[in-house]
């Protein structure tokens, strides 16, 4: 009888930010991802503007985006945002070719790749409040 009234959801505690088609090899911008993944917002913005690798700038903007997403969305303070999950997958790549000695082509690739950042509130990590007893009649 009980089976026709929603489930208890809950809060929305994550926001995502993605970045596709991003011209870089996925393994270079893994070396940086692996740094920051479970880290606070604060201090992977600044392990991100001291790592001395060309990843961390489009990494940098990620992360900003979505504390931003965050902010907007659920009304999270940044001191309460933590990066729950990182990835990095493979893009596209496109192939040129560049004329070489002897009538011979050389085939360039340009590898990219897509990364998503995930960040969670810590403060709203917690079920949402459950009522003391269910109406017998449905909701409407």
């Amino acid at each position: 009888m009980l089976d026709s009234y929603p489930p208890l959801k809950k809060k929305k505690t994550e926001v995502y930010a993605l970045g596709r088609h991003i011209s870089l090899s996925a393994d270079k911008a893994r070396r940086v991802v692996d740094q920051i993944r479970g880290r606070s917002y604060e201090e992977t913005l600044m392990i991100l503007e001291l790592m001395p690798y060309r990843a961390c700038y489009p990494i940098f903007k990620l992360v900003y985006s979505a504390a931003a997403n965050a902010s907007y969305n659920m009304g999270s303070n940044a001191a309460n945002l933590i990066i729950s999950k990182a990835e990095v997958n493979g893009g596209t790549t496109s192939k040129k070719l560049k004329p070489r000695a002897r009538g011979r082509s050389y085939a360039i690739k340009r590898s990219t790749c897509h990364i998503t950042i995930v960040m969670k509130d810590i403060s709203l990590d917690e079920y949402e409040e459950k009522p003391l007893f269910y109406s017998l009649t449905k909701p409407r």
